[in-house]
């Protein structure tokens, strides 16, 4: 007899298998949802591929006990950026709860239901915003894009979780994620170890303290979201880097260190570049707590009217402040007038651009001071989708070696990236629509 037939027939078994609700959820959980929403287990990570309807479950989870007087959860994104961003989990609460009796606190980020139980909107930009979650007590914690989270942040949190003695409201904290992104080891290591592409869930019991099923990880794919146009989300995937691809595509935590995310032969060596093209020179900063070992890198590329790339030109060498002025200045003066100059707006290079705002002699330069938000690796994604597309050229000079064997290595721990890092920052001056401006 198949499952749905045996549900049909036996009322009892649909009840087993069907997630408590409250009247705030609007409509029906998938099968995959459902299945996240009955775990039992302390902690719970729900996805892999993009499209999987993560977000959504995160939400269903958090709203359903609100109608359980002192209920309390918290749903967080790294920044609050993130959170307020269209369709992210804000905005599709507001959706949810707006027609209904709840109320929205906007000072507190906070849902309250009829019975005082609330959800809260939060975020962990800084390592330091966990503290702002100390004196929290809360049955259920949400992470929307795990990966974008430290280990610290989320072991903290764990703390958190607590109920009063004799609470039926059990204790939960649900995490939703793809692979990639700055935690992607870390999490990876805690939920998805071992299983493969296809891992089926991976279950870590209990202490004789805590005998509840403490982590399991439930994989979610595209074709698992019934209310997303497959099609047309799967030609948008098909952009994308290879690795990147595969980790949103198929859900694969693996494909990041069996790949890499570059290879040599995506890069054809010429002799120069065509006339005509919009060229930028970008200057990733050395870490201003250590210029002595760090690197300083100024990528030189060019943006040709066809859509292809060339990087022209790479600088790179460890120096102190003032030498790495004097370095940036140099190159300019090299490069003429015609290649705008971008640079890192953080740690050193925050140094350099006040000096260069104060000196007379750096005057009708065109600058663009760029600030980096993002990991290394989503920063690279854009350009090494152009790269696999053939759309990525070198120009021949002594450094093309140098900058292959650091392709060769990215992202690994502990082998430089400057050079990818200074071309990521290049292809963003090229890409985007902000108008370059003079200091």
């Amino acid at each position: 007899m198949r499952l749905a037939e045996a549900v049909r027939d036996r009322p009892e078994l649909a009840r087993l298998l069907s997630p408590r609700l409250t009247r705030y959820v609007p409509h029906r959980p998938t099968p995959r949802q459902a299945a996240f929403l009955l775990l039992p287990h302390l902690e719970a990570l729900y996805g892999g591929a993009a499209g999987g309807g993560k977000s959504d479950a995160l939400l269903m989870g958090a709203l359903q006990y609100v109608d359980v007087p002192g209920y309390a959860a918290l749903l967080l994104r790294r920044t609050y950026a993130d959170l307020s961003l269209p369709g992210a989990l804000m905005e599709r609460a507001e959706a949810w709860l707006s027609p209904t009796d709840a109320r929205w606190d906007d000072r507190k980020k906070t849902w309250r239901f009829p019975s005082g139980a609330t959800v809260t909107f939060g975020y962990l930009e800084n390592e330091r915003d966990k503290y702002r979650y100390q004196g929290a007590e809360l049955q259920y914690i949400g992470f929307d894009e795990l990966t974008q989270f430290s280990e610290t942040q989320y072991r903290y949190l764990l703390s958190r979780v607590r109920r009063l003695k004799g609470s039926a409201v059990p204790l939960r904290v649900r995490s939703a994620s793809n692979p990639g992104g700055a935690g992607h080891e870390w999490v990876k290591g805690r939920f998805v170890q071992g299983l493969g592409v296809g891992g089926r869930g991976l279950e870590v019991p209990g202490t004789e303290d805590s005998p509840t099923l403490r982590r399991i990880f439930v994989p979610a794919r595209l074709a698992d979201n019934p209310h997303l146009d497959a099609g047309e989300y799967e030609r948008a995937l098909s952009e994308l880097d290879p690795v990147t691809r595969k980790q949103l595509l198929d859900g694969d935590w693996t494909v990041r260190t069996e790949l890499g995310f570059f290879r040599r032969e995506w890069f054809p060596v010429v002799e120069r570049a065509p006339e005509g093209l919009r060229w930028v020179r970008f200057w990733d900063a050395a870490a201003k707590a250590n210029l002595r070992s760090c690197y300083w890198a100024g990528a030189k590329v060019g943006l040709g009217a066809d859509g292809r790339y060339w990087i022209g030109d790479m600088v790179r060498g460890r120096w102190e402040y003032p030498e790495a002025k004097r370095v940036i200045l140099q190159t300019a003066a090299a490069d003429g007038r015609g290649v705008a100059l971008g640079i890192e707006d953080s740690s050193s290079g925050t140094a350099v651009l006040q000096d260069l705002r104060r000196d007379p002699s750096a005057g009708g330069l065109q600058v663009w001071p760029v600030t980096v938000t993002q990991d290394k690796v989503t920063r690279a994604a854009p350009w090494a989708s152009r790269a696999h597309g053939g759309l990525v050229s070198l120009v021949s000079g002594a450094w093309v070696g140098a900058f292959l064997d650091e392709l060769d290595g990215f992202p690994s721990a502990g082998v430089p990236d400057d050079q990818v890092d200074a071309v990521s920052g290049a292809y963003q001056m090229l890409a985007g629509k902000r108008r370059l401006r003079f200091l």
